[in-house]
């Protein structure tokens, strides 16, 4: 294991410590393969299953994985043809047995800032499916709740807006202009400090640097 490796190791075992006070569930993953590995044998076959637009999903294998089973049922908006399906798989989102997601940043002590757009993430995530499965590389590790607020608004906003061809002041200059574009994507931002429901939140970290 090298030096890297071994500090992401260490760095993850603290934070799951963290997590497990907040009642969050954490497991580390030193790989994407890994990753998926643990996020497959968290969903149950005859599971209703969505989630939240992500980087980190697709890049490490865990949409593949999702599309790959023939065993539950995937509400996927991207298969959408209406914007009336894509309101009828977001609202049925809130019921589905397992929701996954990524999130903007977490804390050492094991808090989760998320900023979105719609809100249908950060709304998820609060309240409605059964289970949230959160998928986050190392790369997205802050020291506290500030510096992880620092992070959304410019390492990872700019990115998103430039991949959803938004026309922000971020999306040109690469800083946050705490903006009120039209096309903002910053609209509601959650700090998950604590998981109401035992256990309902788990959170995979990846030893590898994923999404933005």
């Amino acid at each position: 294991m090298n030096p890297k490796q071994t500090f992401y190791e260490h760095q993850a075992n603290t934070i799951i410590a963290n997590l497990k006070k907040r009642q969050m569930d954490g497991f580390y993953c030193p790989t994407c393969k890994d990753a998926v590995k643990t996020a497959m044998e968290l969903v149950s076959t005859g599971d209703s299953v969505s989630f939240g637009g992500s980087m980190t999903l697709s890049e490490s294998g865990i949409m593949d994985a999702l599309n790959a089973r023939e065993d539950i049922t995937l509400y996927d908006r991207s298969k959408a043809s209406t914007p009336e399906e894509i309101g009828t798989i977001y609202r049925k989102a809130f019921s589905c047995d397992t929701y996954f997601m990524s999130t903007n940043a977490i804390t050492l002590d094991g808090e989760l800032v998320n900023t979105d757009g719609n809100g249908n993430r950060v709304a998820a995530l609060i309240f409605g499916p059964a289970q949230v499965i959160i998928v986050c590389g190392m790369n997205k590790v802050a020291t506290d709740t500030d510096a992880a607020i620092a992070r959304v608004r410019n390492i990872a906003s700019p990115p998103n807006c430039n991949r959803l061809n938004r026309k922000t002041p971020c999306a040109t200059t690469g800083v946050c202009a705490d903006c009120l574009s039209p096309e903002c994507i910053c609209n509601h931002t959650v700090i998950t400090r604590r998981c109401g429901t035992p256990h309902r939140i788990k959170v995979l970290l990846v030893g590898e640097e994923l999404g933005y």
